[in-house]
Order: structure tokens, then C-alpha cells, then sequence
């Protein structure tokens, strides 16, 4: 008999003793025992209650209970079903789930929405010198919540005199901003004044240079770039074609060394700091886009993935899910450009009230240091944070500090273990989504490994499906019926999220075929429609969900995804390079993929290690650069004359069973050397650092 018939039939055979006046109280502590006790310690202490009848006198059930419990004894299963094991745990993170959902739908329905602006303004109101953000490093500092208000309207008047000039340009159209971390507080005031007007920005990833970084401004729709002076190389290379596209052009500065591009700074502190009135930015829903982050995606260059003000709301309360607090302080040295860094880390505390310590770039021997110093309670991270935490050498003080809480993502369970072993017992929410994706998961029980949880509850909520796929298109394989095939409990598949009103889709800024590309259609019935993640995940019985690998062109290194099809472009441009085929391949002991290229030379042409190192430090950002090369005499093409990258992928970089000349990057040498025997047994037991 299945488990689910034990369960049906039970129901009515508590409801027996009810009907006929009698309290069915001793069959539910026959159903406690049979789970928490096991069979044998079950039918000795009810064969105890019956021989003890006598004794017991008045107290003895009526013996229809007794006939109640020993049929419910006989019915259940020796143990919980896994999926019931966590009901508390789910029922409790629906209900505040669902709570804070409300909370933000109520707040968007008024007229006209309260965004994440007027959460901003309210604290400013009520919070005047409360300190939301400190900057660490040279020349950090902190900020007041009056203080970054004045700033972002200074930043509202002197931005709507450039947006509402003579030449057509709508303070509606989006801005970009390309800034370095030392710049995030002038950078983060520019977004909040844009904000203010209701005008959408883009932060670009200031890594970005040629022929990128024109894909991303041009792509975003934005009309007008502010830069960082220190990145003026960056822009110069591409100022004609931006100038071209019509896209003016400011330094977040007070003076401009580049003709044809203006200084925004003297601007900044010319305009007023009086307050923005709400009537500038009317007409603004709650569908209409406030940010735009850039993900690397499945194929091709970055792209602008659309944040709207629903969207926006709905993952800045994340922090409010895990048990963030206004009172706790939160630690992070994520980049700006990233989802976790901007909106969790930043905006997400600005929205809540609580303060931020942001540090400019990630630190292993200073980041305690820096929490004990500012009091932190919540840190933020990737999986390779803690990993490099733990590698650092172990000092007296390792659990000296306030930290409470660790949320993030991409965190292996042995470093999990190793984690909390050394450093306490903090409590790690650990979370899985996707800048462009429709919702995500928690691991709320705080199993080690999982990258969430799921359950019956929350997929009522939140419909998703693992699917089987086929390895080389990376599509959904169907039946018979055109439907997608489901994998089975521990199975691994390719993980789609139903697109529903309540977890919408708003996919890419720019043409829509590049959102339609991310979408599956008729996946369990009729009309469904479903994001594609591109992620291959395995949930096991109890619902929690684990991390097994992602499809397509993107590989993810250093919490960074890496769009395989960009690197090539990079490379092509070597002279002594004909083709390139950049992939992923997995080392052990690292978390995600390191880049490898196989390449064929040009004719007539030899490998020059040293000046494709000096290139593609250059002209790629540290993460994406390849670190082992394969070079040979043709690339491998599928029947669509496709690149062929599964066999490479599995074949790696192993010395001893390839057969064509491989190198690794080299930065002692400032080159890319011949991997040996011996440097590939480094790179594999740790010794040789990635």
C-alpha cells in the first residue's frame, strides 16, 4: 500500500472516535510514537496501556480508541514521508513570504506607488542623520541618510538640465554610469537623483572596454554616459561611435581632459540640494524599469536585464526574509554592477534603514578586521568569499566578532562546514537566482549544500520544473505529446520558473527575441510559458534543491558568469590566431569553471605566449581571462557547424591524456608557459594558484 493511501485513509478513521463522541487524543499520540519511536517501541507501549488496563481504571480510552490507535499503528509509515519532515519550516517561510509580497503589492497599488524612492525619502524624513552607507579603503568615508539625500538632489536638478535641453533628450530615457568603486558614493547619489525623476539607469561594469562597452550603453537606450575620470582610456576608445549614436558624454569630475566631453562635477555642486517633488516623476507604474543590471546570459554580450520598481521592491525584501533587521550592520565587497552587490547590498539597506559597510574590492587578511571595526552583524557573499576566508591562516581571534548571519549564494557544503567551524556558528542563508530570473530559493531549514528549498506550499506559490534535456542543445527534450519530461526525485535537470502575473518575466531591454530566446512554451500543458534558466539542478526528496552545473555559453568563475562567445570575440582580434573555442572546465578544489580556449594558429604563424598574456590582461576583466590554452590543428564543428565544446569540456586540461601542446597562465612570468606534468599536479592538489 502507498504511502499516499496510508495517509488518505487515515483521515476518515480519525474522524470515528469524533463522530461517535469519543476524543480521538490517543490515536494522534500513536502516530507521534509510530514517527519520533520507531514500530518496535510503538506496540510495546501500547501492549504496556493494555495490560496495564486494570491498574488504570477511569482513565482507560474508550477501547474504540484503543482500536483507532492500533489501526493508525498499522497504516503509517514507519517514519515521516520526507516531504512532510519540514512542514513547519515551509508553512512558516510561506506565510512571511506571502506577507511581505502583500506588503509590497499594497504599497505599489496606491496613487501614485510608493517605490523604492519614497521608502528612501521616508527614512530620510524620519532618520535625518542615521548612517546608511561607509565606504572603507583611501579616501572612504560615511554618509548620513540627509547627507546622501542632498547629493542625490543636487544630482536631480543638475541631471534635469542636462536631460531637458533643447536637443529632445527625455528625462524618462535611461542613463549609464561607468564608475569605479572609489566613486560609489557620488555614483550611488546620481542614481538616487535619477530615480527621483523617474529616469531608469544602467550601471555598467567598469571592466568594460571597445567594443562591450559600446554594446552595453548602446543597448541599455541610454542617450547619455557618466564616466569616471580615472577610466577616461576606456571612454576615449570608443568616444566616436558613442558620439555617432548620439549618446553625450560627462566626466564625474570638474574638469574634462577629453574634448567633447563635459564635466558634470562643478554642476553637481552649483545645484540646489531642496528637495525633488514627487509630481516630476508622475505617471511612473509599477511595470516601468528604475534599474538596469547586465548579465552575461547564455550566449553572445552582456545585456540589459530590466528591473522594474515591482521587481525591485520584491528583492531588496529579501533581506527582511532572512531576519535583516534596521538594527543589524551589513558587510560587503561585491561589485556595484552585480545584483547582490547593488540591490541587496546597498539598496537593499537603504530600504530597510540598516547601515552598510561597503568596502571597495574583497579583502581575505582584512575582512574580519573590518568587521570587528564597524560593529558588523550580516555579511553578504559569493561561494569563493568564504572559500578565501577559510584559506587565510588561522589567527586567535577568528571568532571574536558580532557576525550573526551570512546570506548570499554559490556556497559548497565542505566550505559551509569549514566555514562555520572556524568561525562560528553563523547562521548562512544561503539563496539561487539570476539577474534576469523570475524568483529564486532560500535554503530557510539551513541544510548544508542545498542551494534551496522547495516544497508542495511553496510550488503552489511559485510553480517551477526540473527538466531532461538533451547535452549537446541544451533544450528540454519532449514526449510523444510535445509536453517537457520531468526528472525524477535526485535526478538532475534543467531547471525552468512558471512566468505568472505574481512572478513575471520582463526579460531584456532591446529587441524581444532576445527575451523570447529565454523562454519555453508549453512545457506540462497548453499556453504555459517558462524561463529558461540555463542552470541544471537535482532536488531530492525533502525538496532541497542543489547546484549541479549551467548550460549553454556561460561558465561561472570568481562569482562571476563568464559568456564564453565575448571571450572569443576578445581573442580573435590576436594576429596569430585564426579560431577560438573558450569554455569551462572544472579544477578541483575551485568553485564554478576556469576559462580555457582551444585555438588554432594562423598560417604561417607560432604561439606567442607572452604577448596573448600582455593582450588579454589588457583587454578582458581578470575574471574572464582564460587561464589554460589548448592549442590545435582544426576546432571541432557539430552538423549545424557549431563549435564543438562537450568533449573538450570533459577532457579538461589533463596533461596525460591530451595530446595537443597546452599552456597556463602564468603571472610570475607575465606569460603563458607549457602546463606540465608536474605544474598540472600543482594546479590540481592547490599548490599552483588560479
Amino acid at each position: 500500500m502507498g504511502v499516499g493511501l496510508r495517509l488518505g485513509l487515515l483521515l476518515p478513521l480519525f474522524l470515528l472516535p469524533w463522530a461517535l463522541g469519543q476524543s480521538p487524543g490517543l490515536a494522534v499520540v500513536a502516530l507521534a510514537l509510530r514517527w519520533l519511536l520507531g514500530d518496535t517501541t510503538c506496540g510495546i507501549l501500547l501492549g504496556s496501556a493494555v495490560l496495564a488496563r486494570p491498574w488504570l481504571g477511569p482513565w482507560v480510552p474508550h477501547w474504540l480508541n484503543l482500536t483507532v490507535a492500533a489501526v493508525t499503528l498499522a497504516l503509517l509509515p514507519p517514519r515521516v514521508p520526507p516531504g512532510l519532515r519540514w512542514l513547519p519550516a515551509d508553512v512558516a517561510f510561506l506565510v512571511r513570504s506571502i506577507y511581505l509580497r502583500l506588503q509590497v503589492q499594497v504599497r505599489l497599488s496606491r496613487r501614485p506607488p510608493h517605490t523604492f524612492v519614497d521608502a528612501f525619502e521616508q527614512w530620510v524624513r524620519e532618520r535625518p542623520d542615521h548612517v546608511p552607507l561607509v565606504c572603507t579603503g583611501p579616501g572612504g568615508h560615511a554618509v548620513t541618510f540627509g547627507e546622501l539625500d542632498a547629493q542625490a538632489c543636487q544630482a536631480a536638478w543638475a541631471l534635469k538640465a542636462e536631460l531637458g535641453s533643447s536637443d529632445g533628450l527625455s528625462v524618462r530615457e535611461p542613463t549609464a554610469l561607468l564608475v569605479l568603486p572609489s566613486q560609489a558614493i557620488p555614483a550611488l547619489g546620481l542614481l538616487l537623483g535619477l530615480a527621483k525623476l523617474g529616469c531608469p539607469v544602467a550601471w555598467i561594469n567598469p571592466h568594460s572596454r571597445g567594443g562591450p562597452l559600446v554594446h552595453a550603453v548602446l543597448s541599455s537606450g541610454a542617450r547619455l554616459l557618466v564616466v569616471d575620470l580615472d577610466l577616461r582610456e576606456h571612454l576615449e576608445e570608443v568616444l566616436l561611435q558613442l558620439q555617432a549614436e548620439n549618446v553625450r558624454c560627462f566626466y564625474l569630475s570638474k574638469v574634462s581632459p577629453t574634448p567633447g566631453v563635459g564635466a558634470l562635477g562643478a554642476a553637481l555642486d552649483a545645484a540646489p540640494s531642496v528637495p525633488v517633488p514627487a509630481h516630476l516623476r508622475t505617471g511612473i507604474t509599477q511595470k516601468d524599469p528604475v534599474l538596469f543590471i547586465y548579465t552575461s546570459g547564455t550566449t553572445g554580450l552582456p545585456k540589459p536585464v530590466i528591473y522594474t520598481h515591482e521587481r525591485l521592491l520584491h528583492v531588496v525584501s529579501l533581506l527582511s526574509v532572512c531576519g535583516v533587521t534596521a538594527q543589524d550592520v551589513i558587510y560587503t565587497a561585491l561589485p556595484l554592477y552585480h545584483t547582490t552587490g547593488l540591490i541587496l547590498g546597498v539598496l537593499g539597506v537603504l530600504h530597510l534603514g540598516a547601515t552598510c559597510i561597503l568596502a571597495p574590492k574583497f579583502s581575505a587578511s582584512s575582512f574580519w578586521d573590518d568587521c570587528r571595526k564597524h560593529g558588523v552583524t550580516v555579511i553578504i557573499y559569493v561561494g569563493e568569499i568564504l572559500r578565501y576566508l577559510c584559506h587565510v591562516p588561522q589567527r586567535p581571534e577568528d571568532q571574536k566578532h558580532k557576525v550573526r548571519l551570512a546570506l548570499g549564494i554559490g556556497l559548497r557544503g565542505e566550505v559551509w562546514e569549514k566555514f562555520q567551524q572556524r568561525f562560528g556558528p553563523i547562521r548562512i542563508w544561503e539563496c539561487y537566482g539570476s539577474t534576469e530570473g523570475n524568483f529564486g530559493f532560500i535554503n530557510y531549514p539551513g541544510r548544508c549544500g542545498a542551494q534551496g528549498k522547495s516544497s508542495c506550499l511553496l510550488q503552489w506559490l511559485s510553480p517551477f520544473e526540473l527538466l531532461r534535456f538533451d547535452p549537446e542543445s541544451v533544450e528540454p527534450m519532449r514526449d510523444d505529446h510535445g509536453f517537457c519530461i520531468p526528472v525524477e526525485p535526485g535526478e538532475a535537470g534543467l531547471l525552468v520558473t512558471r512566468v505568472t502575473k505574481y512572478a513575471p518575466f520582463p526579460g531584456y531591454h532591446g529587441p524581444r527575441e532576445l527575451t523570447e530566446r529565454k523562454l519555453v512554451r508549453d512545457v506540462r500543458r497548453p499556453g504555459d510559458v517558462y524561463f529558461n534558466t540555463g542552470d541544471v539542478m537535482a532536488m531530492d526528496r525533502e525538496g532541497f534543491l542543489y547546484f549541479r552545473d549551467r548550460l549553454g555559453d556561460t561558465f561561472r568563475w570568481k562569482g562571476e558568469n563568464v559568456s564564453t562567445r565575448e571571450v572569443e570575440k576578445v581573442l580573435l582580434l590576436v594576429d596569430f590566431l585564426q579560431d577560438v573555442n573558450v569554455y569551462g572546465v572544472s579544477v578541483p578544489g575551485c568553485e564554478g569553471k576556469v576559462g580555457m580556449a582551444a585555438v588554432q594558429l594562423a598560417p604561417s604563424q607560432t604561439f606567442d605566449g607572452q604577448q596573448l598574456y600582455q593582450y588579454v590582461c589588457a583587454w578582458l576583466p581578470a575574471y574572464a581571462v582564460p587561464h589554460f590554452i589548448r592549442i590545435q590543428d582544426a576546432l571541432e564543428l557539430t552538423g549545424t557547424f557549431k563549435l564543438m565544446k562537450s568533449r573538450l569540456v570533459r577532457e579538461g586540461f589533463d596533461v596525460g591524456t591530451i595530446t595537443d601542446p597546452l599552456y597556463i597562465l602564468d603571472h610570475q612570468a607575465q606569460a603563458f608557459q607549457p602546463l606540465t606534468a608536474d605544474t598540472y599536479k600543482a594546479v590540481c592538489n592547490g599548490t599552483w594558484r588560479l
